[in-house]
């Protein structure tokens, strides 16, 4: 058996109604004479009138409702909150306390990091903000600022620390290697003997390159228009145009026109798979270790990062290197402001001929000491 408890209040014209289930009679009718007495007090009736429901609710109406298209990562991070119980709270009962211990428990029992868990509440923040004022459900902004200013102090959250891994000239030796056979025997796969000079000298992300057009090439301008270029403000339709060092220019002009992407047959859903070549072949050829803790393996990302620095040390200045790093803000490229101009490392690097080399006039550097049969 159970109780449902029921108050009507009607003022200015509208009604307003509100219920509650109960096991007990008498828990019953205490709500009903607590919830009165609180919307007797000024301004609580309005607050009341907010929509009640869960946080669940609240996040899949932010991301069914949405007409700026929202990134891939971030809907995969909400459904991952809607499993957990926090979402099934109602969004009334949801306090900073509450998302403090959310993010606790992220770290504790999911065993993931401080810069994880602030990109967990910094996805759930832009459900915050707007549930209130554009769908009428009670949940507070304050109170995910008020968390996430504690946790910072607890040092539960933090930003992404910043990786100074770079590759070395044997270590991209090796690597191309690898890929330049791979290209020869499975010349249908992703041209990661390509790909990988081409985010060194570009300073491109893996994504960037995976969904680079020809259409966004310009040649004679030496540049290449970036579309939804990452950015922490904005990211979908934030389209730049950066600047193509030589070197990735004529990387990107000796692939065949054979499909509407550069990087063909690689198109803009296959990041993922350039990136697990990656990491196979870091394991294949032995430049990183199942055993190595991760600052020391080598990232795809570690490509931008060398490009970067490269830059600098030919002596390009700030807006320079941003020109083509893509970067907004200047801020972001103060940690390359202590690199002085040391000269180019990858002058003359032997795999820029060779991957340039049209396929017909290309003789491998794997066959090239192998005996050549002539007929006599």
């Amino acid at each position: 058996m159970a109780y449902l408890a029921k108050i009507a209040i009607m003022k200015d014209g509208k009604a307003f109604r509100q219920s509650r289930t109960f096991d007990r009679r008498q828990a019953a009718a205490e709500w009903i004479a607590k919830r009165e007495k609180e919307l007797a007090k000024p301004g609580a009736l309005a607050a009341a009138a907010l929509t009640e429901g869960r946080l669940t609710d609240a996040i899949e109406r932010y991301i069914s409702t949405s007409v700026k298209k929202i990134g891939r990562t971030k809907i995969a991070t909400l459904r991952v909150i809607q499993k957990h119980r926090i979402a099934k709270m109602q969004c009334r009962d949801i306090d900073s306390a509450v998302i403090v211990e959310y993010a606790q428990e992220l770290l504790t029992t999911g065993s993931r990091q401080p810069q994880t868990v602030g990109n967990y509440l910094s996805h759930l923040q832009s459900v915050f903000a707007i549930a209130r004022p554009a769908w009428k459900f009670e949940l507070d902004p304050q109170a995910m600022v008020d968390a996430i200013k504690v946790l910072k102090r607890l040092g539960a959250i933090s930003r992404s620390r910043e990786r100074d891994r770079r590759p070395t000239l044997d270590e991209l030796d090796v690597l191309m290697r690898y890929f330049v056979k791979c290209s020869e025997r499975l010349p249908d796969k992703a041209p990661m003997h390509k790909i990988v000079p081409f985010a060194l000298f570009s300073t491109r992300r893996l994504d960037e390159i995976a969904r680079a057009k020809w259409e966004d090439l310009d040649v004679e301008g030496s540049r290449m228009l970036v579309r939804d270029m990452k950015n922490p403000g904005e990211k979908i339709g934030n389209d730049t145009w950066c600047d193509l060092p030589p070197e990735a220019l004529r990387i990107a002009l000796s692939m065949p026109r054979t499909s509407e992407y550069i990087f063909a047959p690689v198109n803009k859903v296959q990041s993922r798979s350039i990136s697990a070549a990656f990491t196979r072949a870091g394991i294949f050829t032995g430049v990183n270790n199942i055993d190595m803790p991760d600052e020391q393996r080598l990232h795809f990302h570690d490509l931008r990062h060398e490009g970067i620095s490269r830059l600098f040390e030919l002596g390009r200045n700030i807006p320079q290197a941003a020109a083509v790093s893509g970067h907004r803000s200047w801020t972001s490229l103060k940690r390359y402001a202590h690199i002085r101009q040391t000269g180019d490392k990858w002058a003359g690097w032997k795999w820029l001929d060779i991957v340039c080399t049209p396929d017909r006039e290309k003789v491998s550097p794997l066959a090239a000491s192998r005996p050549r049969l002539r007929a006599v």
